[in-house]
């Protein structure tokens, strides 16, 4: 199978900033950092509990090589706002039913056969470039520290050149998933255009550019995310998000004693 989008325009644009960005003249800076960062979860994420599906596919020298779909549903803690998350895999057949689950920093993997619940890594790829964590609904704000490292033009997924804010980020907390993240965010829209992702030692994991805006549940939400490896640029991810719905989730979900009673809704 050919791939769906053209690797070559997303290798190009994961190196602008190196070789062409340049600062925009004169741009003001209407927000803080952290004002930013926060507009940019809200795009992201609708900020109350609710459910989404994912699918993720992976691709390998421009040829689809592995698919997974999942559910995830979502719920803010109150006490800080950060989400809680419960992922369900729909498939591939073979782990349908399998669940995670994220509250903090702590992760946890349910398999209904083995009867079996073990903390897990958030770092772990679930599929091809997508690691647990990125399937699980995040605040950035929440997790991480911001500075605002200027402006700049970057080319985005699909060649377009976008004038951005570059937010610098650095885990304020053992539940962040990365170490530091470089995060370009347009500076007309806060859309989120584009993202360096490090470990905790500085090592690049991967590079990942959001598309796809479309409306649903009440603001233009980024739909795909195709993530691309940090050091081979012939892997990449795409990670597509539907069906946005608004669902009352109870709180004695997001308990590790809860997953053998789950049950998809």
């Amino acid at each position: 199978m050919t791939i769906e989008f053209d690797r070559r325009a997303l290798i190009a644009g994961f190196g602008s900033f190196a070789l062409g960005a340049t600062l925009i003249p004169g741009a003001a800076r209407a927000a803080s950092a952290g004002e930013i960062l926060a507009a940019t979860d809200r795009l992201r994420n609708p900020q109350q509990s609710f459910r989404s599906q994912i699918t993720i596919t992976e691709y390998i020298g421009g040829r689809k090589n592995d698919e997974m779909a999942i559910t995830v549903y979502s719920k803010p803690r109150p006490s800080d706002g950060q989400f809680r998350s419960i992922v369900h895999i729909d498939a591939p057949r073979k782990d349908a039913g399998k669940l995670m689950l994220r509250d903090g920093k702590d992760l946890y993997f349910y398999d209904p056969d083995a009867a079996n619940t073990i903390r897990i890594s958030p770092q772990q790829r679930l599929l091809g470039q997508a690691s647990n964590g990125d399937v699980m609904t995040t605040n950035f704000s929440r997790d991480y520290r911001a500075d605002l490292a200027g402006t700049e033009t970057v080319e985005d997924a699909r060649k377009a050149q976008r004038n951005c804010y570059k937010l610098k980020l650095k885990a304020s907390n053992k539940a962040a998933v990365y170490g530091s993240i470089d995060y370009w965010v347009d500076a007309k829209s806060m859309h989120p255009v584009k993202g360096r992702f490090h470990s905790s030692s500085g090592r690049l994991m991967k590079i990942a550019f959001y598309d796809e805006y479309r409306q649903t549940m009440g603001a233009l939400r980024p739909t795909k995310a195709s993530i691309i490896d940090g050091l081979d640029t012939s892997k990449v991810t795409v990670m597509r998000f539907a069906k946005f719905t608004a669902v009352d989730l109870p709180d004695a979900w997001f308990q590790k004693s809860y997953l053998p009673r789950f049950r998809k809704s």
